[in-house]
């Protein structure tokens, strides 16, 4: 039981490390997450309001993981130009765009 736990873990460090080292956006993400998490500490009122402001930065890693991984996906199955590949990174990058206006939309409304 506690072998698969360990292995699940190791996995999601490789997909963070792969992230890391393959993603500028991710990158970028990670640094801006660095700033707005302990701003949130200090802006934030009470432990509601920290957590509302600290919960869709991370929401933006989780999407910008989850664009990351459709892109290799699409990436992995050919190199040829295709619609529906066009389409599925763009709805990934669109998502991406989407989690972090819900930041931008959050923090306007919890601070002004």
């Amino acid at each position: 039981m506690l072998e698969g736990r360990i292995t699940a873990l190791l996995y999601s460090i490789a997909g963070l490390v792969a992230a890391w080292k393959t993603s500028v956006a991710f990158r970028l993400e990670c640094v801006l997450s660095i700033v707005l998490v302990p701003v949130a500490f200090w802006a934030g009122e009470s432990g509601l309001e920290r957590a509302v402001l600290i919960a869709p930065v991370f929401l933006v890693l989780i999407v910008e993981l989850l664009n990351s991984a459709i892109e290799a996906t699409v990436d992995r199955i050919g190199p040829e130009i295709h619609p529906l590949s066009k389409q599925a990174k763009d709805m990934g990058s669109a998502a991406v765009f989407v989690a972090l206006l819900v930041v931008v939309v959050i923090w306007a409304l919890v601070l002004f």
